[in-house]
């Protein structure tokens, strides 16, 4: 099944299904994703025999599917040619991880499909795409074993981590050019686990303003998603609706010759194959006093 979270004409927001070219939305007692997805199987199954009547897709405007309370957790240099174009770019030596290397972006990141990210000048001019698989936690876990990792999902959705470089490095630590307002562009759907399959077979790409930027196989991922699961999870309780971002192949700007970083007016879309297409477009306001 496919799950949205949507607003009408009236500014109302909605959770519900997609139904062809409609959706049946949830009842009153369903406000959000997020307390359709914290009920039992047999809750579940419940609310959905009671959808509503169906409504056109093209009368609504989608939003970001999840809001999440936590911060969302994020994998990095989990795509071995995106972590060599990364030291490359950098100087440095490539050591890979180990283990998954983590980071997060906080719930004020999160924008909706075909949300005008308002980013600024002032803050950085060098903010950067990474399209990614997001995993949507489904049961609450603990200590999961890689081989039952796959069975607490609930489904899948696109993610764009976007990035301000400068911030970014200029710490050891990611989180500021990471988390910045509306630079996690989520959605448009989410994918139930049975309707994906394997995680692993899934083809990600970033198109910007057309132009393929980015393009691999989550088969090339360093760490899978269950392994993923399974590491994080170690001493560390999960929840329902909790998301986790997988990692992002080659090809983000800051690596490439010359680098190449988000102009006002650029488009970005992340398209993962069975999840749909992610669009964000960019708004980058000039510094204050600057001349056109």
């Amino acid at each position: 099944m496919r799950y949205v979270l949507y607003s009408d004409a009236a500014g109302s927001k909605q959770p519900g299904v997609i139904d062809g070219e409609t959706i049946r939305p949830f009842g009153p007692e369903i406000p959000t994703l997020e307390a359709y997805i914290a009920l039992t199987p047999a809750e579940r199954s419940a609310a959905v025999a009671k959808l509503g009547a169906p409504v056109a897709a093209s009368s609504v405007t989608l939003l970001a599917p999840l809001y999440p309370k936590k911060n969302v957790f994020c994998v990095g240099r989990n795509y071995l040619a995106h972590a060599e174009e990364g030291a490359k770019a950098l100087g440095t030596e490539l050591k890979l991880p180990t283990v998954p290397t983590f980071f997060t972006k906080a719930p004020t990141s999160i924008a909706g499909p075909d949300e005008v990210l308002p980013l600024s000048s002032e803050i950085s001019p060098m903010y950067d795409w990474e399209a990614e698989l997001a995993v949507v936690i489904g049961t609450r876990c603990k200590n999961v074993a890689e081989a039952d990792a796959l069975d607490v999902i609930f489904g899948y959705t696109c993610l764009n981590d976007v990035s301000a470089r400068d911030l970014q490095n200029a710490t050891t630590q990611w989180f500021k050019g990471k988390t910045l307002d509306d630079t996690c562009p989520l959605g448009p759907e989410i994918v139930t686990a049975d309707e994906v399959g394997d995680p692993q077979q899934l083809d990600v790409t970033l198109r910007l303003n057309g132009e393929v930027k980015q393009h691999a196989g989550t088969s090339s991922m360093i760490f899978s998603v269950a392994r993923i699961i399974a590491y994080l999870s170690q001493g560390l309780t999960l929840e329902p609706g909790d998301i986790i971002a997988t990692g992002t192949p080659e090809g983000v700007g800051f690596a490439r010759v010359p680098p190449e970083f988000l102009k006002d007016g650029d488009v970005m879309e992340v398209e993962i194959s069975k999840l749909g297409i992610l669009r964000s477009p960019v708004a980058i306001a000039a510094p204050v006093g600057a001349h056109a």
